[in-house]
């Protein structure tokens, strides 16, 4: 029998607020995406605007890292200011402040000008348009040659359809029998008509466009070299031996062209100088500029962290439109400016929640991995995630958006917040080795081999073992192959690269 009832239950759940979801979301843009998303938000809101540069506007003190090892603790730099990480430093751990009320007055409104640690910079350079840099296409750059020529209209038009069937490194893909099957048939071409278009598109810069394979690639510019002895043995090469030189077999392609060592060796300079991908150059692809989200620079031995003050702005209410709230009688009207009044506070405290995590997350970073900022690759440390986690009392998927597609400008060049963390291989002194560290010392064992006899990977191994770190073979084939480079027999080579 069923008897009808009240239970009282106790339980939690989370609930996420828009101004947190809002936080998160812009915690994991790139700086490129949060430059958008700003810019939209600065067309769609009239309500916020960059903040103006005033004289009495007073930039954020620099986060200095404590003394390094070489470094004097009297000698601190003027312009920085030693601060620790803030009680509020995991605002994404922590409530945002509640929503603004409909009802609410502008005197409530929080401090609505966004902070930034850089500060001496301007917003001059910030939402700048870039210029489309990237060349002409390759098919572009071929089909300018072609109405150029002096061919007729009927072989222009051959030429156009084989021109739209190469790939980015100048190949051609279409068999020559689908690209006469796309012409009606009234206009009376045949295939010899379109072999001879094709002969004359393979004669267009860049040389050997227009090649169905590497062979006949190789072979156009070839031909286009003053003849000689040398050169004859090469085009033998290509055309009969290809496959021998792909394997490196070089005491067969001795044999097989009668030819010594020396001699073998002016073939292959000869080869190498000519381009199997003569397309490339011409690809329109655009460069992928990346901007860095944080400095860190050494000033008097100390290592100084900063945002960049061009990629996230100073943002503010505009005063203008606030100070017409409470003029507004209109209740369409004031519905509208208090809804963008909120939605502006909410967007600067999001950016100045992201400019807190992202400055501590790079300050925890550059502290553990200081010796690489000195030293290079073989001095970095292990770390992980948990590690910074743990040190700024933020969860590890925190960590994990913020250290996404944020770049951090170091004396060693431009890397990933990401790249700075490993894993560990313990050694025989007992302390850890991070896996960057040992990919490094491989590299640096295989730019320094005998290019004649190439070190294997159990060699590899056994040096490293030598420096006290206890790797397996297999590790260090799957770190080689990490890094893209070929095996020992691969690698082996009559000539230098």
């Amino acid at each position: 029998m069923l008897r009808q009832g009240f239970d009282l239950k106790l339980g939690q759940t989370l609930s996420m607020t828009p101004q947190l979801q809002q936080a998160i979301r812009l915690l994991q843009l790139s700086s490129l995406e949060l430059q958008n998303e700003i810019q939209q938000a600065l067309e769609e809101n009239p309500l916020l605007q960059l903040a103006e540069d005033t004289d009495d506007s007073r930039p954020e003190p620099e986060i200095e890292l404590a003394p390094t090892a070489d470094s004097s603790s009297d000698n601190k730099p003027d312009n920085t200011t030693t601060v620790d990480a803030p009680d509020d430093a995991s605002p994404f751990d922590q409530d945002i402040p509640d929503e603004l009320h409909m009802d609410a007055e502008w005197e409530d409104v929080y401090d609505t000008r966004s902070s930034n640690s850089d500060g001496a910079g301007d917003n001059s350079g910030f939402l700048e348009n870039q210029g489309d840099t990237a060349d002409s296409g390759l098919q572009e750059h071929l089909l300018w040659q072609i109405r150029m020529s002096n061919l007729t209209s009927i072989d222009k038009q051959i030429a156009t359809v084989i021109i739209s069937s190469l790939d980015d490194a100048g190949y051609l893909c279409d068999p020559l029998e689908d690209i006469l099957e796309s012409f009606d048939q009234d206009l009376l071409i045949d295939l010899d008509d379109i072999e001879v278009v094709l002969k004359f598109i393979q004669q267009l810069d860049p040389l050997g466009v227009g090649a169905r394979n590497l062979r006949e690639c190789l072979l156009i510019q070839l031909a286009h070299l003053p003849e000689s002895r040398l050169l004859f043995k090469a085009r033998h090469l290509v055309e009969k031996h290809l496959d021998l030189m792909e394997r490196r077999d070089y005491k067969e392609i001795s044999k097989r062209l009668k030819i010594e060592q020396g001699e073998l060796e002016e073939i292959l300079l000869l080869l190498r100088s000519l381009q199997p991908r003569p397309g490339s150059a011409y690809s329109a692809t655009a460069a992928d500029y990346i901007v860095p989200d944080a400095y860190v620079r050494k000033i008097k031995g100390d290592w100084v962290v900063s945002l960049n003050a061009q990629v996230t702005p100073n943002l503010q209410v505009n005063q203008y439109y606030a100070d017409m709230l409470g003029q507004v009688k209109n209740e369409r009207d004031s519905t509208y400016f208090k809804s963008n009044l909120q939605q502006a506070r909410w967007l600067i405290r999001s950016v100045e929640s992201r400019n807190s995590t992202l400055l501590g997350v790079a300050k925890a970073i550059v502290e553990r991995q200081s010796a690489f900022m000195q030293y290079g690759e073989q001095a970095m440390k292990p770390l992980i995630l948990r590690d910074i986690a743990e040190e700024l009392e933020m969860h590890e998927s925190t960590i994990s958006r913020v250290t996404t597609n944020k770049y951090l400008y170091t004396p060693r060049g431009i890397f990933e917040f990401k790249y700075f963390f490993s894993s560990q291989v313990d050694t025989d002194t007992g302390s850890s080795c991070s896996s960057t560290a040992i990919r490094a010392m491989l590299k640096k064992l295989i730019n320094e081999e005998n290019q004649g006899s190439p070190l294997s990977d159990n060699q590899l191994t056994a040096l490293l073992n030598q420096q006290g770190i206890n790797v397996a073979r297999r590790t260090v084939a799957k770190y080689r192959e990490a890094m893209s480079i070929p095996s020992s027999h691969d690698r082996k080579a009559l000539l230098p690269t």
